[in-house]
C-alpha cells in the first residue's frame, strides 16, 4: 500500500474567527433534532432521570440517534474528575453513586426497545474501584431486564485502580470499548490525566481475560497528529488484540477547549479506513462524523459477521 505523507497536500486548516471556535467545512453536518421519536427518546431519558453522553459531550449526531430511539447512557453522574481539553463534560467533584441507577438504565433500555445499548461513564478517580462495580451492576441489571439486548461498555482507564477493571469484564459485556482518543505525543495537552500505555494495557488485558469479548477503541483526528503516528497507534491496537477501530474528526466544543488543527477531507478518511483494514481489524469506521457509539448496533452486527467469516476461513485453511 502506498505510504501516506505526514502533511496532506491540500490541508483544510482550521479558520478561527473572533469566537475562537473553528468554522466547520461543508462536509461537517450536525443532524437536526425535530422528530417525534427524538422527543419520545428525550422524555424516556428524563422520566428515568438518566444522563447521556449525547447531551453532556455535545455530540453532533444526537439528532439522528435520538430520532432512531438510540441513546448512549452515561452512568455515575455528569461530573468528571478529569479535565481533558477536548471534552465538553463538566469537571469537578462528583456526587455519590446512585444505587438505583442500574435499574433505571435497564428500564430505559426496555422502554426504548434497544437491541444494542452503549453504556459509558465519567471518570471517577474519587472511587476506590473507579466505578467498576457500578458498571458491572448496570450490565447485570440491563441484561436481566433485556435478555435479547447486546451490551457495549465504553469505560474509563481505571488508572491507579489495580485489577478493578476485571469486575467489568467478568460481567461479560458483548463489547468492551476504551478510547485511546489521540496519538501518544498529544496526551500531555489533550488527555493530561491519562497515560497512553495504561489505556493500551487495559484493552490488551481485557481481551486476554475474556477472548470472546469484542474489544474496541477510537481516535480523534485533526488535533495535529501525522499519518505515521496514526499508523503506529493502529499497530499498537492490533498487538493488544483490538477488534474494532473508530476514527472521527475532532470538533472543538467551545473556545476554551483544545483547538482544531485542521479538518480532514473525506478522501483522507477513506485512506485512513483503508490503512486500518490492512492492519486486520475486524471492523473499521472512519468518517468525519464517526463517534464511538454512532451506529453501534449496526457495527456490532458487522463485528459478529466478520468473526464468523474469519472462523470459517480458518477452518477451511486447516482442512486443506
Amino acid at each position: 500500500m502506498k505510504d501516506f505523507p505526514d502533511k496532506p497536500r491540500h490541508p483544510e486548516k482550521a479558520h478561527r474567527p473572533a469566537s475562537g471556535v473553528a468554522r466547520k467545512p461543508d462536509w461537517i453536518r450536525v443532524s437536526r433534532a425535530d422528530s417525534r421519536d427524538y422527543a419520545e427518546t428525550r422524555r424516556i431519558l428524563k422520566d428515568n432521570a438518566l444522563t447521556t453522553v449525547c447531551e453532556e459531550a455535545a455530540c453532533p449526531n444526537r439528532g439522528e440517534c435520538w430520532s432512531q430511539r438510540h441513546a448512549t447512557m452515561m452512568i455515575m453522574g455528569e461530573t468528571c474528575t478529569r479535565g481533558c481539553s477536548f471534552c465538553n463534560v463538566a469537571t469537578g467533584r462528583p456526587d455519590a453513586l446512585d444505587a438505583f441507577e442500574p435499574g433505571r438504565v435497564a428500564d430505559a433500555v426496555a422502554k426504548l426497545g434497544l437491541r444494542h445499548v452503549v453504556i459509558t461513564s465519567v471518570d471517577r478517580d474519587d472511587l476506590t474501584d473507579g466505578g467498576a462495580a457500578h458498571f458491572a451492576q448496570t450490565i447485570r441489571a440491563t441484561r436481566h431486564r433485556n435478555p435479547a439486548t447486546t451490551i457495549e461498555v465504553l469505560v474509563p482507564d481505571f488508572l491507579h485502580k489495580g485489577e478493578a477493571w476485571t469486575e467489568v469484564v467478568d460481567a461479560a459485556p458483548d463489547v468492551f470499548n476504551h478510547n485511546l482518543e489521540c496519538v501518544p505525543r498529544l496526551y500531555p495537552s489533550v488527555r493530561p490525566g491519562a497515560r497512553y500505555y495504561q489505556s493500551l494495557r487495559l484493552l490488551d488485558e481485557a481481551k486476554r481475560r475474556n477472548p470472546s469479548i469484542f474489544t474496541k477503541s477510537g481516535l480523534m483526528v485533526g488535533l495535529g497528529e501525522t499519518f505515521e503516528e496514526l499508523r503506529q497507534v493502529m499497530d499498537d491496537m492490533r498487538v493488544a488484540g483490538v477488534d474494532f477501530i473508530t476514527v472521527g474528526q475532532y470538533l472543538q466544543p467551545t473556545a476554551h477547549h483544545h483547538p482544531v488543527d485542521r479538518f480532514l477531507p473525506r478522501d483522507e478518511f477513506r485512506r485512513i479506513a483503508d490503512m486500518a483494514r490492512s492492519k486486520g481489524f475486524l471492523a473499521v469506521s472512519a468518517t468525519p462524523m464517526t463517534r464511538s457509539s454512532f451506529h453501534a448496533g449496526e457495527d456490532f452486527a458487522r463485528l459478529q459477521a466478520a468473526r464468523r467469516a474469519a472462523a470459517t476461513q480458518a477452518k477451511e485453511n486447516a482442512d486443506v
